[in-house]
């Protein structure tokens, strides 16, 4: 059977599989941005650096990327 005909007869299910996929793009976030920070940090203290400028752009990048994952993710 087609997957559309299985969510438009189990509606309960189709909210569970959305909830899944969204909270699953959340820790996925989550998980993009505390290596993004752990590894800028790291980056920092081995350079030696004053300002921590790893840290920030790594975030940043780790920013855009996950709001490009989402975007994405939704447009589907």
């Amino acid at each position: 059977m087609p997957d559309d005909f299985r969510k438009t007869s189990d509606p309960e299910k189709g909210k569970l599989q959305s909830y899944l996929k969204y909270s699953g793009l959340a820790f996925q976030m989550l998980l993009v941005l505390g290596i993004a920070a752990y590894a800028g940090m790291r980056l920092d203290a081995y350079v030696s650096n004053k300002n921590p400028w790893f840290t920030i752009v790594f975030m940043l990048l780790g920013v855009i990327g996950s709001i490009y994952k989402i975007i994405v993710s939704v447009m589907k």
